[in-house]
């Protein structure tokens, strides 16, 4: 062990472990709030500091325990009050704990640079608080940026294990110097030794907020990939849809033809053969479009509802058609196509076949269009950033129909929102009538 210089105050990285879970417990969904957030955060301080004391009774030879046992709190802590998986709570453990040896580290450097190695005094311990203050409010700022609640980044083993192998390196690189000076990494001099342990600390920092600012980067061009596709997809549908319609028109006018023959025919013989060829024309007509008032309306409406169909799937539309002629075709399609598909998928899944509903509801509200959808749904629903969130696997491959719809929405300086009322899941798009 290197005695050229005192090690850090075991209070100061008690402070500085308890500070960094801090910063990235306040960028998180918390999983309490409250009276029991606030003891829950108190006990881990108390549990912390009281490590960091026992740690320090430890024979060199066991300084790995005190140091495990330092990481196990801090995860404990991130766990129990962040709404976050067992893998996002390791993460985010890994990068708390190198932001707790980036503060502290410089926080005593200063402090051996300006005091040396002089006993605590009231002076000192205010330049310690204040600089890995300083320096944690720096990294919240930082760091709330990497955090979206609109986007979360779903933490996989190999993230993990990359996020744990920098902070294992980051840690053991940095403090190579106060074990042993016989490597050609360490330092020999006190100042020397303080620098590279926190130039180290802020290297291993910066590495980890690069890593996830990459992911971060590459799962936005992947959802906006997806949400682009998805809104291919819905236009595709609608344009086959009205091809269909214009085809069940082409039809219909093709059958009064049949009828006012039949009606002039006189012989019976002729007649029949006239009734075949009407049979055959009635075969596959999917039944009579709906007249809203909106051509786009009407096509995703009866594309919808006898896609619906097929599920034992009802749906009932209350529409004037015209209180969205102002919209463009493509916003539309994109949030009737989403919000019906989003329905169906859901109500699909209901085991009471009485209950396989939905209603669409869309009319003029003042100066407002409002567009309502319902589906039967019988649960509730978890809100992240307005959206439900998502109960598949892949959390980050989905939700991207809401996203379009909210979308849209904007465009027009609308809004869109969802919730459950008596059992019925309920969305909801008010945009503004242009004058």
């Amino acid at each position: 062990m290197n005695d050229a210089i005192a090690d850090i105050p075991r209070w100061v990285t008690a402070l500085a472990e308890w500070s960094a879970c801090l910063v990235y417990i306040s960028v998180m969904r918390k999983r309490v709030s409250g009276v029991p957030l606030v003891a829950t955060l108190i006990g881990g301080l108390v549990l912390m500091w009281g490590i960091q004391e026992f740690a320090g009774t430890l024979p060199i030879g066991l300084w790995t325990v005190g140091m495990l046992l330092a990481v196990a709190a801090m995860f404990t802590l991130i766990w129990l009050t962040s709404d976050v998986s067992m893998r996002e709570a390791g993460d985010l453990t890994a990068r708390a704990f190198v932001l707790a040896e980036l503060g502290a580290s410089l926080a005593w450097q200063l402090h051996y640079f300006f005091l040396g190695d002089a006993g605590p005094t009231a002076g000192g311990i205010v330049l310690l608080i204040a600089t890995a203050g300083t320096v944690f409010a720096v990294a919240y700022l930082i760091e709330r940026r990497q955090f979206p609640r609109d986007l979360p980044l779903a933490i996989d083993n190999k993230a993990l294990a990359s996020a744990l192998g920098i902070a294992t390196a980051t840690f053991l690189v940095s403090n190579l110097s106060f074990i042993t000076t016989s490597t050609p990494f360490s330092g020999r001099i006190g100042p020397e030794l303080l620098y590279i342990r926190t130039l180290v600390d802020l290297c291993g920092f910066v590495v980890l907020y690069a890593q996830r600012a990459q992911r971060l980067e590459l799962l936005r061009v992947v959802e906006l990939q997806s949400m682009n596709t998805l809104l291919h997809t819905q236009h595709e549908q609608y344009l086959a849809s009205r091809a269909a319609a214009d085809e069940v028109n082409r039809r219909h006018h093709d059958l009064k033809q049949y009828v006012e023959a039949m009606r002039a025919e006189s012989d019976a013989g002729a007649r029949g053969e006239l009734a075949d060829q009407l049979e055959q024309e009635i075969r596959g007509l999917s039944g009579v479009p709906l007249d809203t008032g909106n051509t786009v309306v009407d096509t995703m409406l009866t594309s919808k509802t006898s896609q619906a169909a097929q599920h034992g799937i009802a749906i009932t539309p209350v529409v004037d058609g015209s209180v969205v002629d102002f919209m463009d075709v493509i916003d539309i399609v994109t949030i009737f196509g989403n919000a019906l598909d989003n329905a169906i998928e859901a109500t699909r899944n209901v085991s009471d076949k009485d209950k396989r509903l939905i209603r669409v509801a869309v009319y003029r509200e003042g100066a407002f269009a409002l567009l309502r959808f319902e589906n039967w749904f019988g649960g509730a629903v978890t809100l992240v950033d307005g959206l439900p969130r998502t109960t598949k696997d892949e959390a980050h491959h989905h939700g991207y129909g809401l996203k379009n719809i909210r979308q849209a929405a904007y465009k027009y300086d609308g809004t869109m929102t969802v919730r459950v009322e008596d059992g019925w899941f309920v969305l909801r798009v008010l945009v503004p009538v242009p004058a």
